[in-house]
């Protein structure tokens, strides 16, 4: 057998393998009949992407998955693809011309989206390359991007289909708008924030009269457009001038006083400025008074021309101008601290304007529906469960999905405008003159749509679009419904839900059956990442220190089932020195596989024993323990069961037990050392495939050294538990062996006794089993506990001058003889003895006490007589050590 390196160098062997997989091509899915189908679509990463420790948690969960699904016979397919990304995407080439002395205008739409295509092409397959370091085992081959011919073809086959079933529709109603990016937002893609302001109070003059009426708003600016001032109707204060005008600070404009019990007469004055043009809420109120619309903002934030002593300024600098105008005329009567909702842009976080326009949206609320039944009937299933409160209460309470874009970098929306603007919605051009000569009566000029539809629209048809849809593909037919989503938890509605309601509308199925929502990956005081807080390590940097694997193992082993992650690179070390261990272990038994062959070996000279046994049990209910918590998405626990597996029952037990026969060259030993050999050979190589999907790099380097066939341990069987080999009696045997071994090492460390010395050690114990297992096992514990002279027996002497343990039902002891300072060792059994002694004092005289015995509940007494007697028993075999001793 090939030997491995002195020392793990991840850097060595990572790359390595990951081309390997690739060029064999055995990422790709399979399409055999006899096998049940394992899907799963990554949540496409930005196309301007970078990884990311989100990126890590999120791809490493799925690996792990769709690794173990593809060794346990599953047809699998993990679907890799990226976003277009419409205003990130924009917004960096618009970047790159503004560097050049350029805007897109300049070069035009057609020349623009050219360049857009050109730096995708250039930088689009950043995030896809560095997935490939961490070993994703994506099918590359099936590559997608939600602006391909194959998808861009969908999304106008689903949106006409919407269209013409009345679900999408055009109108002018207030939206979200940021001026950074020149476009329109759904109400899910602004982010509130509590921020501290202000709140001004201004006099606004009634007309004809002395009168003043008192009008507090965040937001002084607005007030250039507004059209009236409405009071609550039983508020006494103002019921003299409903009907009448008030005139308008600054502008002159006459505007009505009208009532509504929509208004707060608690809130500043109780009286509103309305500007439908600028807030949702007036907004409705303007269209049930029949107000008009008055805007005073252009599409960048810059008030309109119409006032020309603000006009092109900025609206925070025009809020300055104002306040100091409405002050210089004697009309800002005060300005109050107020904190209040402040909405941004989920992409740039500028700050969002309420803004009217005509916009184009998705009829929610008949999609809502199914949505929300199959996640009720537990069709679609949602992990953590406390998130389906949240889901419900979403779709419960939905509104209609503004999905128009005012930038060029997307979809465009496969609309055309006639003369009388009609619209015409079709596939291509040709259609929509064909549906526009039939509506005419002839040819007629058309106007195309400019808008694009919002990114998540073209997402939300990701696990149905990327199989082939609207084709009735093999891959469609196998791979849908998905199995499984992975996904952080905060896009549950931009993403997750839409993806359920096109599912449902588009195939009358639901796209994935389980749906696992991870946290988020924080620092180590509970702060998101970002660039911004410096907060954020860069994962390749990690990769080139760690490895890959150690830092997937990492992120699995600290991940609870949809709780937060905090991390710190210091977390990495336990995944590298897990690493170290696998590396070191698998060296040592390769180095003592030399003289061996286990496609020769006759399986016959086998002659188990009890610790051959104990960890063919261990392994066999560690495959059952993993299988059962990945199938529960536990995956945090599987990792853990694999860890305390490999590190604890093969390398620091097993390994070290083997070693008694490895070491033993006499011919009578023979058959002894090549059981050894074959049970390490055989829990090694079945601990790696339980070990691959969470290490593949590490995993695969090793098993090419022990292979009896096949090409790459991703394709190799996944174990299963073989139910004869589960022993619990071997196991409770070996624990006593190892419970012991443990006790004489606690002497040691306790005494200070170097674990180098030999000691002659006593035990007592009249159970037969334990008799049993220590005459069998002789030789594994006197060398691992370094016991020069073992006396085993019923009816022993406690030995004078001893440490001394019970195990099971053996008492044991160490002769200290020779080993330690008997003076210290006295005074420290004195010390505990005057401990003790005061304990039991206290337990003796409670219970001394008629008061309290006569008025004690029954077990609380009972309680109190089972400290007393453990105190005692304490007591009394440290005096007789003491005795020993003396």
């Amino acid at each position: 057998m090939n030997e491995l390196a002195t020392t793990y160098s991840p850097n060595e062997i990572e790359g390595k393998w990951y081309k390997y997989w690739e060029e064999s091509n055995f990422f790709a899915a399979t399409l055999d009949d006899s096998k049940p189908n394992y899907s799963i679509v990554i949540p496409p990463p930005n196309v301007t992407g970078i990884l990311h420790m989100g990126h890590i948690l999120n791809n490493s969960i799925q690996d792990v998955l769709v690794r173990y699904k593809r060794m346990s016979g599953y047809n699998t397919l993990w679907m890799p693809g990226t976003d277009h990304a419409g205003i990130a995407t924009q917004n960096k080439v618009e970047r790159k011309l503004a560097d050049e002395g350029l805007t897109k205008e300049d070069l035009g739409r057609e020349e623009f989206i050219k360049q857009v295509w050109e730096w995708k092409e250039q930088y689009g397959s950043v995030i896809t390359t560095q997935l490939r370091k961490i070993g994703a085992s994506l099918d590359w081959k099936r590559e997608r991007f939600t602006m391909d011919q194959g998808l861009s073809e969908s999304v106008k086959d689903i949106f006409i289909k919407l269209f013409n079933d009345g679900l999408i529709y055009q109108g002018e109603y207030m939206v979200n708008w940021c001026p950074r990016c020149g476009t329109a937002l759904a109400d899910d893609e602004v982010d509130h924030e509590e921020k501290a302001g202000s709140l001004w109070n201004i006099k606004y003059p009634v007309k004809d009269s002395d009168e003043f009426l008192i009008i507090a708003t965040t937001r002084p600016e607005t007030m250039l457009a507004d059209v009236a001032i409405a009071v609550n109707p039983n508020d006494e204060r103002y019921s003299h001038l409903v009907g009448k005008n008030v005139v308008l600070p600054l502008v002159g404009r006459e505007i009505p006083v009208i009532a509504d019990e929509y208004v707060d007469m608690e809130f500043g004055t109780g009286a509103l400025k309305i500007t439908p043009a600028h807030d949702p809420n007036d907004f409705a109120l303007g269209q049930k008074f029949n107000l008009p619309i008055i805007n005073m903002m252009t599409p960048d934030g810059k008030v309109v021309n119409d006032y020309p002593a603000y006009a092109g300024m900025d609206r925070f600098d025009a809020r300055k101008k104002i306040v100091s105008d409405l002050e210089e005329q004697g009309l800002l009567v005060k300005i109050e601290a107020h904190s209040h909702n402040v909405g941004g842009c989920y992409r740039c976080n500028t700050v969002v304007e309420p803004r009217v326009s005509k916009q184009w949206f998705v009829k929610m609320e008949p999609l809502a529906e199914k949505a929300l039944e199959v996640v009720r009937n537990g069709k679609v299933k949602l992990m953590p469960k406390r998130w389906e409160k949240v889901y419900y209460n979403w779709l419960e309470n939905i509104r209609d999905w503004c999905i128009s874009r005012q930038i060029w970098w997307g979809h465009r929306i496969p609309a055309w405008y006639g003369p009388d603007m009609h619209i015409f919605v079709a596939k291509t051009e040709e259609d929509a003159f064909a549906q526009a000569k039939a509506h005419y009566g002839k040819d007629v000029e058309l106007t195309q749509e400019t808008d694009v539809l919002d990114t998540w629209f073209s997402s939300a048809l990701w696990p149905f679009s990327t199989l082939g849809w609207p084709e009735k593909t093999v891959e469609l037919e196998k791979f849908y419904p998905t199995s499984t989503l992975v996904t952080g938890a905060d896009i549950l509605f931009f993403w997750v839900a839409r993806m359920v309601m096109f599912g449902m509308y588009t195939m009358d199925d639901i796209p994935f059956e389980n749906v696992y929502l991870h946290g988020i990956v924080r620092d180590e005081v509970g702060r998101k990442m970002s660039k911004s807080l410096g907060n954020s390590p860069d994962p390749l940097n990690l990769i080139g220190e760690y490895g890959a694997d150690a830092i997937r193992f990492t992120m699995i082993y600290n991940t609870s089932q949809g709780q937060d992650v905090h991390f710190s690179e210091k977390l990495i070390e336990m995944g590298r020195n897990f690493a170290n261990k696998i590396w070191n272990v698998s060296r040592f038994v390769l180095m003592n596989l030399e003289d061996f062959d286990i496609k020769t070996f006759d399986k016959s000279n086998v002659q188990l024993e009890l610790v051959d046994e104990w960890i063919f049990s261990k392994l066999n209910k560690t495959s059952k323990d993993v299988a059962d918590k990945l199938e529960k998405f536990q995956l945090d626990e599987a990792a853990k069961s694999i860890y305390e597996f490999l590190r604890g029952d093969f390398c620091d037990w097993y390994v070290e037990l083997a070693k008694v026969r490895l070491y033993n060259k006499e011919e009578s030993g023979v058959k002894s050392r090549q059981t050894a050999q074959y049970v390490l050979w055989t829990v090694l190589e079945a601990g790696l495939k339980l070990l691959h999907p969470f290490m593949p790099f590490i995993t695969e380097e090793i098993w090419q050294k022990i292979k009896v066939n096949g090409e790459t341990i991703m394709l190799a069987d996944y174990p299963v538990c073989n139910d004869s080999l589960v022993s619990d009696d071997k196991e409770k045997a070996f624990e006593y062996i190892q419970g012991l071994i443990s006790s004489l090492r606690n002497i040691r460390a306790e005494r200070g006794i170097s674990p180098a010395k030999e000691a002659k050690v006593v035990i007592r114990t009249s159970n037969p089993t334990e008799l049993e297992t220590l005459k069998a096992n002789e030789l594994f514990i006197t060398k691992l506990a370094k016991i020069e002279e073992l006396t085993v027996g019923t009816d022993l002497t406690t030995p004078e001058q001893s440490g001394f343990r019970v195990n099971g039902n053996s008492e044991v002891f160490m002769i200290l003889t020779g080993l330690l300072d008997v003076e210290t060792e006295i005074k420290k059994i004195n010390e505990q003895l005057e401990k003790v002694k005061k304990d039991l004092d206290k337990v003796n005289a409670k219970l001394s006490d008629e008061r309290f015995t006569s008025k004690a509940p029954a077990h609380i007494l009972d309680r109190e007589k089972r400290i007393q007697e453990e105190f005692q028993d304490k007591y009394d075999k440290l005096m007789e050590n003491l005795k020993n001793f003396q």
